[in-house]
């Protein structure tokens, strides 16, 4: 989930000072801070450039941009390149758009403070923590 803030350091005062959730990465060259929900290994993601839209982790972006397209759905952005894979903005029949992104390209690797360093490859994924 997507939520917009004015400023990154306010949605933390409020999100992980006042409710509690943890910090997973920080990534402020592109205005996004992602925090752990509870008892889940979904993210939400604090923005300062985006609006609110439910964001779908998928395993292929085409595929999905492809299952959405032939049900009747359509592309409202179409499917572009992130640090940790693809992205494309969808709207259903209904217009309620869908952010599909997966992690063919990998995960961010923080450092001690949480700020993305970097990404690493779905190989070495599967072998470390990517969140370090």
């Amino acid at each position: 989930m997507t939520v917009p803030v004015p400023d990154l350091d306010q949605g933390l005062a409020y999100y992980r000072d006042q409710l509690g959730h943890e910090v997973i990465w920080r990534n402020d060259d592109r205005g996004q801070l992602a925090l752990r929900l509870p008892d889940s290994s979904a993210e939400l993601v604090l923005t300062t450039h985006h609006n609110y839209e439910a964001n779908w982790l998928v395993n292929s972006v085409p595929q999905a941009v492809a299952a959405m397209v032939s049900s009747g759905g359509r592309v409202v952005v179409e499917e572009r390149l992130i640090p940790v894979g693809r992205l494309a903005v969808v709207a259903d029949p209904f217009g309620n758009r869908l952010v599909l992104l997966d992690l063919s390209a990998g995960t961010y690797v923080t450092d001690q403070d949480r700020n993305v360093v970097g990404v690493v490859s779905p190989e070495v994924r599967g072998t470390e923590s990517p969140h370090t």
